[in-house]
C-alpha cells in the first residue's frame, strides 16, 4: 500500500473532474491536509505534481452493503476487516459499511467490540460504521436471523459496537418493528427496508416511522400473498417506488436484479434516489474458479454468473452472494442506463453519502475529504486516495 505525506500538498492537473450529479469537465484539484483545498486553481510552490493524462478523477465510491471481498469476511475476525480495507481501494472504493449478518445474538456481544476496534484502525478504505443486516427481519434470505423487534437487544448490539453503527436493515412485517425504527432514527442510524413480504399498510407505517431507504431492492422482496386469484398484490416494492421520500439501492451485476428494474426505479424516483451497492461476499474480486468459504461449502466465481454454490447437493448452483465490486457496478450502469454519466457516478458516491449521513464524502467540492480515484480509460482504478493518502497505485507495466 502506497502512502504520501499528508502535510505535503498534491496538485492533480490535466483531469476530467467528476462532480457527481452535476458535470464532468476539465479541471484541477489541490489536496492538502486530507481535504480538497481548491478546485480549478494554480499549483502552489512545493506541491507534488500529478498529471492525470486527461482521465477521469472522481470522488471515491462508497459501498453501504458489503459482507466481504476476496477471501475476507468482515464479521469473521478483526484481521479480515483490516485486510479487506487494504484490498478495496484497487476497486475505487474509498468508504464502505462492513455488513454484519450472523452475529446478532447476545452470545456474540463479546465479538463485536473486537470487530469495532479493527473498524477504527483500518488503513485503506475508511469504514464509517457497521451496517447490521438484521436481526429484526421477516424473511431469512440466505440465512439471516428473523426475530421480533427487541429494543433491549437493539441497545445491547449498538453498545457492543460503541455506537459505531451507521445502518440497520429491518422488515416492515417483523412484529414490534415500529419502536425499533423509531429508536434507530433517534440515534441517527439509517433503517433500511429489506427481506420483506410486507403489505402496503405495513410498509407505509415503516416509512412514516422513518425507514426511508430499501437495500438490495427487488432481492428478497416477494409479493404479498395473493388474496384474490388473478389480482396482482401490491406491497413493499410499489409503496417504496411511490413515496418520493424513499430511496432504493441495487446490486448492479445483472444477475441479482434485471437492469429493467433499475430503469423502472429511475423513472419513478430520478437518479438522486437510486444507489449502487455490491452486497459482495467471499469471492468478490477474485479470479474465476472455486473458492472456500467459512460456511462449510465452496463457491464458484464465474464471469456473468456471480458466486454460486460449487459443491454437489441440493443447493449446487444457487446464488451464494454477490461477486460484484463497486467499479464493476459503475461499468455495468454505464452500459445499461441512458442518462448522463455524472448522474451514474452520483449513484455510487454522492447519493450514498447523503443517504447515510456521510457529509464529508462523495463530493468533488472545496473542503470535502480528499477521497478520490483517478480512473483509467476502461474505468479501472489507477490511483486511489483516502483522506489525502495515496492508498492504491496501479503497478507499472514493465
Amino acid at each position: 500500500m502506497k502512502t504520501t505525506e499528508k502535510n505535503r500538498p498534491t496538485f492533480i492537473h490535466n483531469v476530467a473532474l467528476v462532480r457527481p450529479g452535476e458535470s464532468i469537465k476539465p479541471g484541477t484539484v489541490l489536496i492538502n491536509d486530507g481535504r480538497i483545498q481548491e478546485l480549478d486553481g494554480n499549483a502552489p510552490e512545493g506541491a507534488q505534481m500529478l498529471d492525470g493524462k486527461g482521465d477521469l478523477l472522481s470522488p471515491g465510491l462508497i459501498d453501504l452493503h458489503t459482507h466481504g471481498i476476496g477471501h475476507f469476511l468482515y464479521e469473521r475476525t478483526p484481521e479480515e476487516i483490516l485486510a479487506a480495507s487494504e484490498m478495496l481501494p484497487q476497486y475505487g472504493t474509498t468508504a464502505a459499511l462492513p455488513t454484519l449478518y450472523r452475529v446478532f445474538d447476545r452470545g456474540s456481544l463479546e465479538h463485536l467490540p473486537r470487530l469495532t476496534a479493527a473498524l477504527l484502525n483500518a488503513k485503506g478504505t475508511r469504514f464509517p460504521g457497521f451496517h447490521m443486516e438484521g436481526p429484526f427481519l421477516a424473511l431469512p434470505g440466505a440465512g439471516a436471523d428473523c426475530i421480533p423487534g427487541d429494543l433491549a437487544l437493539l441497545e445491547d448490539l449498538i453498545s457492543a459496537c460503541s455506537g459505531h453503527v451507521t445502518a440497520m436493515s429491518i422488515s416492515p412485517d417483523t412484529p414490534n418493528i415500529i419502536p425499533v425504527i423509531e429508536r434507530l432514527v433517534e440515534k441517527n442510524i439509517a433503517p433500511l427496508i429489506t427481506h420483506t413480504r410486507a403489505t402496503v399498510d405495513q410498509t407505509c407505517l415503516a416509512i412514516e416511522a422513518g425507514a426511508r431507504h430499501a437495500t438490495h431492492f427487488y432481492d428478497v422482496f416477494p409479493l404479498p400473498a395473493e388474496s384474490d386469484p388473478g389480482v396482482r398484490a401490491c406491497g413493499a416494492v410499489e409503496s417504496l417506488l411511490a413515496d418520493s421520500r424513499c430511496s432504493v439501492d441495487f446490486i448492479a451485476d445483472g444477475i441479482h436484479v434485471h437492469p429493467m428494474a433499475i430503469r423502472c426505479a429511475l423513472a419513478a424516483k430520478g437518479f438522486q434516489k437510486v444507489l449502487l451497492i455490491t452486497d459482495s461476499n467471499i469471492g468478490a474480486g477474485l479470479h474465476e474458479g472455486v473458492h472456500e468459504t467459512p460456511w462449510g461449502f465452496s463457491v464458484r466465481v464465474q464471469e456473468g454468473r456471480a458466486a454460486r454454490v460449487a459443491d454437489a447437493g441440493p443447493k449446487q448452483g444457487t446464488l451464494a452472494g454477490s461477486a460484484l465490486t463497486m467499479d464493476a457496478g459503475i461499468r455495468n450502469l454505464m452500459k445499461w442506463l441512458d442518462i448522463p454519466q455524472e448522474q451514474i457516478w452520483a449513484m455510487g458516491t454522492l447519493n450514498v453519502a447523503e443517504r447515510m449521513g456521510l457529509s464529508d464524502l462523495g463530493r468533488m467540492a472545496t473542503g470535502a475529504s480528499a477521497d478520490l480515484v483517478l480512473w483509467n480509460a476502461d474505468l479501472t482504478a489507477r490511483k486511489t486516495w483516502v483522506d489525502g493518502r495515496l492508498v492504491f497505485e496501479e503497478p507499472a507495466i514493465s
